[in-house]
């Protein structure tokens, strides 16, 4: 008892003897994500593998992938872009005309296209007619019977030629 009275500030358990912390915790040990795999991951993402042939070839679970990499995954293509970019900036600033004409054609592919002049008239806003209702399946045989045939007239004068 006296060795909890010392006010050296350890924790005792109730028998009085000092806590001494877990050397293992129990199961297994959570996944480390490190940075070489967050590269790794952003490459796949970016040429387009899918979340299982990723994990598989890291030798982890689809879930543990995507649990640790997520942000990797839906961005890998926009990182790995942007860092393409950099190195064809820096490659063009000492002068590698390669590098200077693929930036280039890259930013004219990517840059907006100059607006056009408008028409005359392109600003109005063009009447819209209504759409008619569409016509069921009765109301269109209603509408059938209600139409004269165009040879309605030859029917008749047969009708005619045979009563007489």
């Amino acid at each position: 008892m006296e060795a909890s009275k010392s006010g050296d500030g350890g924790d005792f358990d109730l028998f009085g003897e000092a806590v001494k912390p877990l050397r293992e915790r129990r199961g297994r040990p959570s996944y480390a994500k490190s940075e070489e795999n967050q590269r790794f991951v952003e490459v796949r993402a970016a040429a387009g593998w899918s979340h299982e042939a990723i994990a598989a070839d890291m030798g982890i679970d689809p879930d543990t992938l995507r649990k640790h990499f997520s942000g990797e995954l839906k961005n890998g293509a926009l990182k790995l872009e942007g860092m393409l970019l950099d190195v064809l900036q820096q490659r063009a600033r000492e002068g590698h005309i390669p590098s200077v004409r693929e930036l280039q054609s890259r930013i004219v592919a990517r840059a907006p296209k100059a607006p056009r002049a408008k028409e005359p008239g392109a600003g109005e806003a063009k009447a819209v007619e209504p759409k008619a209702a569409p016509v069921g399946k009765k109301q269109a045989a209603l509408d059938a019977a209600q139409k004269v045939p165009d040879d309605w007239g030859d029917l008749m004068n047969r009708r005619q030629v045979r009563d007489n």
